[in-house]
């Protein structure tokens, strides 16, 4: 990346990351991001595509964070752990990781109607298939993983959390019990 361009898009996600912390996600326009940044709109929309790109990037760093934690951290998320419990340890570090950024998820998420099955959700599938194959062996890991993953979708979540008032440990204790009966 050219150094005018990192320098831009440094500049517009602190704008975005402004907005969303004073105003909220329903606060974020396109126009608004570019103004405080200093850009154009249309660098802005190349950059970006559009408002759940712009919240893909600005979940981005939590996101590889996240990602380090269960490839390479310390047990039970990261390697070391017997299989059951590294999914245990997973799904209620996914379920902390979205509620943390649910807002910006949400508008992520529903952006389309495959939205959320982008490289994050890959990821994750795939890193729960792969100890879910190891956990049951004659059972189908893929569709087990998409499974698991399902309530933790940002627009359920925030249903569950904010509209339902269901303590985010409910919805872990729910995810353990299906793990339990694996």
């Amino acid at each position: 990346m050219r150094r005018d361009a990192a320098r831009n898009r440094e500049r517009i996600l602190d704008a975005a990351a402004a907005i969303v912390a004073a105003e909220g996600v329903g606060g974020l326009s396109m126009a608004e991001v570019a103004a405080t940044a200093g850009v154009g709109v249309g660098t802005l929309y190349r950059r970006f595509g559009d408002r759940s790109g712009l919240a893909y990037a600005l979940i981005d760093e939590r996101e590889r964070e996240f990602q380090a934690a269960f490839l390479d951290g310390p047990p039970p998320l990261g390697p070391g752990a017997e299989p059951r419990e590294r999914v245990r340890a997973f799904l209620g570090a996914l379920a902390d990781r979205t509620v943390a950024q649910l807002d910006l998820l949400v508008m992520a998420e529903t952006a389309g109607p495959y939205a959320r099955f982008g490289g994050a959700y890959e990821a994750y599938r795939g890193h729960l298939a792969m100890l879910l194959g190891q956990v049951r062996p004659e059972g189908d890991a893929s569709c087990l993983a998409d499974a698991l993953l399902a309530p933790l979708a940002a627009p359920l979540l925030a249903r569950q959390v904010r509209d339902q008032g269901v303590p985010v440990g409910r919805v872990k204790a729910a995810l353990d019990a299906l793990v339990a009966g694996l």
